[in-house]
């Protein structure tokens, strides 16, 4: 495996009510992960099967399950055990996941969100002065951490769906971990400038050498704790990660570390994982969209855009949309448009449906098409610059009483997107929140370097509970919720005849929402292929300034912009979106340029 895998990493790097507060232009340029550079990636051709990945390493590991007979669940599995390896700085067995799964005749929706620890409340981040720590304060220690659930929502999804034995899945992982890989580019990348890391002692021990530097590009590193807790895994199953000497190991990183957190032992414990109902909407007459519901905002946001999108005047959309291969000044226009109006419900409304109900009674009530009518009949010549939520449910019902979710960054996650043999699809978006996490590591009690990083996603909720006139915010914290989330995995069919069409997916904090729609649009309505729509430029609109990728617009698109009054922002918007379609051959896939994922398949 290692050579195979070596191989594929060589021919990719050989390339080589209230209206919310406007953010701050500069606000715009915070981003989920740094960049580490663009390899052109050229599109994969399988006529079985077909895994796409982070990374080649984890891409080899759901082949190799596909193709010993696996399922698409199977495959999921084995890659984020790799991924936890090779890419700790975004996912893993510290974190959560969102995942979609096709069977051939049922969407389902598995949510192995975080939850909040039982002794949380909502002004565990406030100081004295009521005030929350700056950002990048907040992410980092263990009140950060929160129940993780990547584990226990993968055990019962494969329990439904696998076909491989659970043991097997870890082989590939287990291997890599003991034998060792190589530090890739960008982990290496992203390594540096991360003092907060060195601060933690198995973390500092691990990822840095006695002068407290990365390891060098190359460098061969292994981890044997956590081939020690992988083991455990694929013997007990799940209950070795949430009882016992790991869960035992993991409390007592969180409350050693010089921020303490709230997890204990009864929270890991009690973790449940949720298969809730996917949410399906048809778009453009001819396409079935179907993602996740809350605690995520993906499928409600990018659904509502596209929806606004469909039901402007012709007159309002250009024709041409791409203009010498990019997004143009008028296009762009009605796109962030209606990113703001979508964002703006998206502060008001989208919480864990166990806490906060929907508005209107039903979260479709945000899809309806009179009321994404009425939102886009709000889109005019020039921008609205910052939206009001709307009022989704009949007309003249009660307006809500939540406060809307100031402004607050949300950071990195991977995504894996799986075909099988039998047809049957998953897309999996899986994080621990901010690059490294909490930078907190546990390693299960072993003797051994190594371990795995804890998530942050306490700081996916509001860290301010209330606004200035004490309304509450829906996504504030409370014991056993989940945190709203942006991860938008995808699934989309063809209505004519049912047949799955693709699966797709990205990380990317709160812009994972536009890179999801923006490869939607490209290859549903623009009729590029897969590759294609991904390397198509980044943009959006987090209801304040225009946001575009640095570098790959014209000078002439941003003065169009300025003209309908926009406040375009040029910085880098680092996707990782991974994405496989139909064809009458078999399956194309396509790896975000953007990052080291690969595809592969038979």
């Amino acid at each position: 495996m290692r050579a195979a895998c070596a191989a594929l990493l060589a021919g990719v790097l050989a390339g080589c009510a209230q209206a919310p507060r406007p953010p701050a232009p500069e606000a715009a340029l915070v981003q989920p992960e740094d960049g580490s550079g663009w390899v052109t990636k050229p599109g994969w051709q399988a006529r079985r099967f077909m895994v796409a990945a982070a990374n080649p390493l984890a891409t080899e590991a759901g082949y190799e399950i596909l193709r010993d007979g696996g399922s698409a669940i199977d495959a999921a599995v084995a890659v984020q055990m790799v991924l936890n390896l090779v890419e700790p700085q975004s996912s893993g067995i510290g974190g959560g996941a969102l995942l979609m799964h096709w069977d051939g005749h049922e969407v389902q929706a598995w949510d192995g969100r975080e939850t909040a620890p039982a002794a949380a409340d909502g002004r565990m981040f406030l100081g004295p002065d009521g005030k929350p720590p700056p950002y990048a304060l907040a992410v980092a220690g263990g009140r950060a951490v929160a129940t993780p659930g990547a584990v226990r929502m993968l055990q019962e999804a494969q329990r439904a769906h696998g076909k491989l034995p659970w043991a097997r899945l870890f082989e590939p992982a287990i291997a890599l971990a003991e034998q060792g890989f190589e530090v890739s580019p960008r982990l290496h990348a992203l390594l540096a400038g991360q003092p907060r890391l060195q601060q933690d002692p198995l973390a500092r021990a691990y990822f840095f050498d006695a002068a407290g530097q990365p390891w060098p590009v190359g460098h061969r590193l292994r981890n044997p704790a956590l081939a020690e807790v992988l083991r455990a895994l694929a013997s007990r199953g799940s209950a070795a990660f949430y009882e016992g000497a790991v869960a035992a190991d993991l409390v007592a990183r969180v409350h050693a570390d010089p921020v303490p957190g709230r997890l204990e032992a009864a929270d890991l414990a009690a973790y449940t994982p949720r298969l809730r109902q996917a949410l399906c909407t048809d778009w453009l007459e001819v396409w079935r969209v179907c993602g996740f519901p809350p605690p995520s905002s993906g499928h409600l946001a990018i659904m509502q855009i596209l929806g606004m999108l469909e039901r402007l005047p012709p007159a309002m959309v250009p024709a041409q949309a791409l203009v010498d291969g990019v997004p143009g000044a008028d296009w762009l226009h009605v796109y962030t448009e209606a990113a703001r109006l979508a964002y703006a419900d998206r502060a008001q409304y989208v919480a864990d449906p166990d806490f906060v109900a929907a508005p209107g009674g039903s979260w479709g009530s945000l899809l309806e098409p009179e009321y994404l009518a009425r939102r886009a009949a709000l889109i005019g010549p020039s921008t609205l610059n910052v939206a009001r939520p709307g009022q989704p449910g009949p007309v003249g019902s009660a307006p809500t009483a939540w406060a809307p979710m100031p402004d607050q960054p949300e950071h990195g996650t991977s995504h894996v997107s799986v075909v099988d043999a039998e047809g049957h699809a998953v897309a999996m978006t899986t994080t621990i929140e901010s690059v490294f996490g909490s930078k907190v590591m546990a390693n299960g009690g072993s003797s051994q370097p190594g371990g795995y990083l804890l998530n942050n996603e306490m700081t996916d909720f509001a860290l301010v509970p209330t606004d200035a006139a004490g309304r509450q915010v829906a996504n504030r914290i409370e014991p056993g919720k989940r945190p709203r989330s942006s991860m938008s995995p995808t699934l989309v069919f063809d209505r004519r005849d049912g047949r799955l069409v693709m699966t797709l997916g990205s990380p990317g904090g709160p812009v994972i929402i536009h890179f999801t729609a923006k490869t939607l649009i490209g290859m549903l309505q623009w009729g590029l292929d897969v590759q294609r729509a991904i390397d198509l430029p980044n943009f959006g609109s987090f209801n304040g300034p225009t946001i575009l990728e640095a570098g790959r617009f014209p000078a002439a698109v941003l003065q169009g912009l300025r003209a309908r009054g926009h406040q375009p922002v040029e910085t880098p918007l680092t996707s990782g979106l991974q994405g496989i379609q139909r064809t009458p051959r078999g399956w194309f896939g396509g790896a975000d340029p953007r990052r080291e994922g690969v595809v592969r398949g038979d």
